[in-house]
């Protein structure tokens, strides 16, 4: 058996059994060994960053680790924005890189890097393998840190020799660390500060806003009087019927400074303290006010169930009704706009259903019109590089099992980074919906212009403009393999929603807004 074979067999026993590729030379004999070996699914990117997001939109609903494979230093840094992403999501992903052979490496062929460093970058675990004996051990430790709670993304770096090479050796599952305690003082002192009835916040991140924390968290603050809000940056929320009718902190930073001006308190649930996205000239990094008191009930690396199950114990929170979030609205017609889309989307959108949000500014307010929509997940960008939105939104669909609808609310400039995601959803024949918002303009850095104090003139005007020449999203999905129509009014747009979401293959819709 060669390393390669070895590494395979370890992948399947440690419960990895999909693979999302873009591979080269170095990486041949790991190909031939999927297809020598049934269970593992082997799923095509056309580029690095589309591999990459897919795993990271795999994991957050899949809940395990896939694996990734990249060709050398180079194609692992074509899918570093998107690990980026994946490492701010606490996604966990084995990532398995070629690399040059280990007697080959010293005279610097062309494709020779750094891989190691590059990989430390967004990596939690990196290990080389130096022979063929080691890959299946390593291949299992790579397994065991990607699942380490919350998730993390681990990279596995192959010298071809290695995989090669005869005398691989298939290793066991290694078990998965627990995740380390809540500390018991951190429950007393967050029972202490909410007993006391002043302005406190609990504020939600990481596991912290799927829909067991939100009910846990309900209970708390009806107990208590206390207020709960989700972190900007989070990565995969629980919403709809039946869940808590969460806000974010807004991204912008005056809103995020009033929405949080009032609290004495704030509860850290697996969230960091606010902070900008950016800093501006004259603003603070700060969200919160100076004598605003921050407590940590849990780290990112802790369960918050397990923290806000004590909290509601050391409280004696009674069980609750979660609130109604009232009738589901109605399709909007008319001309375009946030709320309209938000709104038609709730009023449409089928049960059990997956939204990849990159709609960037344009959807800032969608939240408080999907309240009321069926219980749902929703995805966020989580590390703000653009270009996750159609990956994510493609493993995602990978990762429910082709069994659940997912919607993508794409704008259309950071769709171009990763459009040939629409042709593994083509060649998958995935359940994926993708709503284009064309607007024509990187309308986001158009606004960031005025929040750094700069004056743009027509060069950097020309920077930020989309539309000369114009992008046909219709025809770009055609010649990527996915049916698509454009849209001009809601009506137009609610026709073709509900008929993509009877189909059991992608359909894009260019909403010209």
């Amino acid at each position: 058996m060669n390393g390669a074979k070895s590494l395979v067999a370890t992948l399947l026993r440690s419960g990895v059994d999909t693979c999302f590729a873009n591979p080269g030379t170095s990486e041949m004999h790991f190909v031939a060994a999927l297809d020598q070996t049934p269970g593992i699914r082997c799923v095509l990117g056309l580029h690095e960053n589309v591999v990459t997001g897919m795993a990271d939109g795999y994991y957050r609903i899949a809940g395990k680790p896939a694996c990734t494979l990249l060709h050398c230093g180079p194609g692992l840094a074509n899918g570093l924005a998107n690990l980026h992403n994946a490492r701010r999501a606490r996604s966990g992903i084995v990532n398995i890189v070629g690399d040059q052979a280990t007697f080959h490496r010293p005279l610097d062929a062309p494709l020779t890097a750094d891989t190691d460093g590059i990989a430390r970058s967004v990596s939690g675990w990196v290990h080389t393998s130096s022979r063929s004996a080691d890959v299946g051990r390593d291949a299992a430790a790579a397994v065991q840190a990607a699942r380490t709670f919350p998730g993390q993304v681990a990279t596995l770096i192959l010298p071809s020799d290695t995989s090669w090479d005869e005398g691989g050796m298939v290793a066991d599952a290694l078990d998965i660390p627990n995740a380390p305690v809540v500390d018991p003082l951190a429950i007393q002192n967050a029972a202490r500060i909410l007993r006391s009835r002043k302005r406190v916040l609990i504020l939600l991140a990481g596991r912290g806003v799927l829909a067991g924390s939100q009910t846990l968290a309900w209970r708390i603050a009806q107990a208590t009087g206390a207020t709960v809000m989700a972190d900007q940056v989070t990565s995969h929320l629980s919403r709809g019927r039946g869940r808590l009718p969460l806000e974010r902190v807004p991204y912008i930073a005056e809103q995020a400074m009033e929405a949080l001006k009032h609290f004495e308190h704030i509860i850290l649930v697996n969230a960091k303290p606010p902070v900008g996205f950016f800093a501006y000239p004259g603003m603070p990094s700060r969200q919160y006010p100076d004598q605003t008191q921050l407590h940590f009930l849990s780290r990112n690396d802790q369960d918050p169930d397990a923290a806000l199950q004590a909290l509601v114990d050391e409280l004696g929170a009674p069980e609750v009704a979660m609130p109604d979030p009232g009738p589901r609205p109605s399709v909007a017609t008319g001309a375009p706009t946030p709320e309209g889309l938000a709104q038609t989307l709730a009023a449409l959108m089928p049960e059990n259903a997956i939204v990849s949000d990159e709609s960037i500014s344009y959807g800032r307010g969608f939240y408080r019109h999907t309240h009321a929509a069926p219980a749902h997940d929703w995805l966020h960008l989580a590390g703000g590089a653009i270009g996750d939105g159609l990956p994510v939104a493609t493993g995602a669909a990978i990762g429910s099992g082709g069994q659940r609808r997912v919607i993508s609310l794409q704008a259309d400039g950071s769709a171009m980074y990763s459009l040939q995601s629409l042709w593994t959803q083509a060649r998958e024949r995935l359940p994926n919906t993708t709503i284009l918002l064309n607007n024509r303009k990187y309308r986001i850095l158009i606004n960031e212009y005025k929040s750094v104090g700069a004056t743009p003139g027509p060069t950097a005007m020309s920077m930020l403009d989309l539309g000369n020449p114009n992008l046909d999203w219709v025809k770009i999905a055609n010649g990527l393999g996915v049916e698509a129509a454009q849209a001009t009014t809601m009506d137009e747009c609610a026709d073709l929603m509900s008929s993509s979401f009877k189909r059991t293959g992608p359909f894009l819709i260019e909403l010209m807004i």
